[in-house]
């Protein structure tokens, strides 16, 4: 008798909530309610809940839940507390743990307002204890949870920079919700109840939802967690690019212009590095037509430009910088990428150096870099033409790279290396003296499409 079945007294509790209305707050024994109230909650206030409990049992047999919201909370804390007691008692354990359960439901029913802020808490009690043997239930529970935390979180990255800061203080999403609830899509999978598909569909919702908490938030814990996520599906057993593949084809092809299945294809094929398939540039394709983007059309360019199609891939990067919510900064750094890529890959010596300029024109931040590209590339030309004309390039070159290490002093030794190769290369002063040449004097140097102005430059 000494551990009378709490969960009948929870019931008691239930029915007797029924007529608090005409009874008042405290139930039709509003004495006995109010003293055992009085005697248990000085004493889990100082944080003895076990001195606590016989007096809190008392009081939730005679009070009815709209007593005190405080004594469904003190329950929770005491069944907590006596869960991990009972830890090599499975059975006690259970029946402490539906009354946990219980005492939830109890609080919801009584307490509408508070039922989201109930639902992460009690998600967190079923991760929390083992006892909870229910997987099923505790899966469905961290769902709800995390449909809480996308609204929530996308509530926040709607409102203005201020009204988000602080209710991001506000808000405190626990992520070890969504990694449960995908490691209890894993288990499924591997004792035979989920097949790959909802696997792939349980990170796919995880994922998104650790992604909106991070936008909300922007706490470096959150970041570790997705690490973690990540991590966990790496391992699953489900994340290969045939799986992936195989599953999301069909779902592609019944529908191509799907933002929902674009969307997961691409989330769930950049998780498992599976850039390179087919599958994930047409997804990529698609969600950049129905949702564009510059981050999208980044994308398309980076993965156009390991491609033949490099008119593709300069067209996405173009359109990249073109978009107004693309920094100047973020267009700088496109810029110089773009540059680099046109001289690297393509070798379109011209189009690099245009490029390199208007990366120069937006932003300080990359001048350096670009400077020493164009003196790179202009030292790279083919010598043509007479004695001077041959090596007039190399003046420009050093042009470059005098600009580059002025604007980013650590590119200051390497420029300084090129420039010393680059003087082994002047004409001599004799042969300039031929063609009415002095050093200093102005002089326009032409390779190709190259164009510039230069000084020039002579040896002994």
């Amino acid at each position: 008798m000494k551990h009378i079945s709490i969960l009948v007294l929870a019931a008691m509790g239930m029915l007797l909530s029924a007529n608090s209305s005409a009874q008042g707050k405290y139930g039709p024994d509003s004495v006995q309610c109010v003293m055992y109230l009085n005697y248990y909650q000085p004493v889990a206030k100082s944080g003895n809940l076990e001195q606590a409990a016989p007096s809190w049992r008392k009081a939730f047999s005679v009070c009815p839940p709209t007593a005190s919201q405080n004594m469904l909370l003190d329950g929770m804390k005491i069944m907590r507390m006596e869960i991990k007691k009972n830890a090599n008692n499975p059975t006690r354990a259970k029946q402490l743990a539906d009354t946990l359960l219980l005492l939830h439901e109890v609080r919801v029913k009584t307490y509408p307002k508070n039922a989201t802020a109930d639902l992460q808490t009690k998600a967190s009690d079923m991760m929390n204890n083992s006892a909870f043997y229910d997987a099923n239930k505790v899966y469905s529970v961290l769902g709800e949870a995390m449909e809480y935390y996308q609204k929530e979180s996308d509530r926040i990255v709607a409102l203005d920079a201020a009204a988000a800061a602080a209710a991001a203080k506000k808000f405190q999403p626990q992520p070890a919700i969504p990694i449960h609830y995908f490691k209890t899509a894993v288990e499924f999978f591997n004792n035979g109840t989920f097949n790959a598909d909802q696997v792939l569909e349980s990170y796919g919702k995880a994922s998104d939802v650790m992604a909106s908490m991070i936008a909300a938030c922007k706490d470096e814990k959150m970041d570790d967690a997705k690490r973690d996520l990540d991590n966990l599906f790496a391992t699953s057993g489900v994340a290969s690019c045939e799986n992936i593949v195989a599953i999301y084809t069909p779902k592609y092809n019944a529908d191509p212009s799907d933002k929902n299945t674009l969307a997961k294809i691409v989330s769930l094929m950049s998780s498992a590095n599976c850039v390179d398939d087919a599958l994930f540039r047409n997804a990529v394709e698609g969600l950049h037509k129905v949702e564009p983007s510059y981050n999208s059309a980044y994308l398309l360019y980076k993965l156009y430009s390991n491609t033949p199609n490099s008119d593709a891939a300069i067209k996405y990067m173009l359109e990249a910088i073109a978009y107004p919510e693309s920094d100047t900064e973020k267009d700088a750094e496109f810029e110089y990428e773009l540059a680099t890529y046109c001289y690297k890959k393509l070798g379109n010596d011209a189009l690099a150096v245009s490029h390199a300029k208007k990366c120069i024109e937006m932003s300080d931040t990359y001048d350096g870099k670009a400077y020493f590209l164009i003196g790179t590339i202009w030292g790279s030309q083919k010598n043509e033409g007479n004695e001077v004309e041959s090596r007039a390039h190399f003046w420009v070159a050093t042009d470059y790279m005098q600009k580059a290490k002025k604007a980013d002093p650590s590119l200051e030794s390497e420029a300084n290396q090129y420039i010393a190769s680059f003087k082994k290369y002047y004409p001599v002063k004799s042969d300039a003296f031929m063609y009415d040449l002095v050093d200093g004097q102005s002089y326009s140097v032409s390779r190709g499409a190259l164009r510039d102005n230069t000084t020039v430059r002579t040896q002994e």
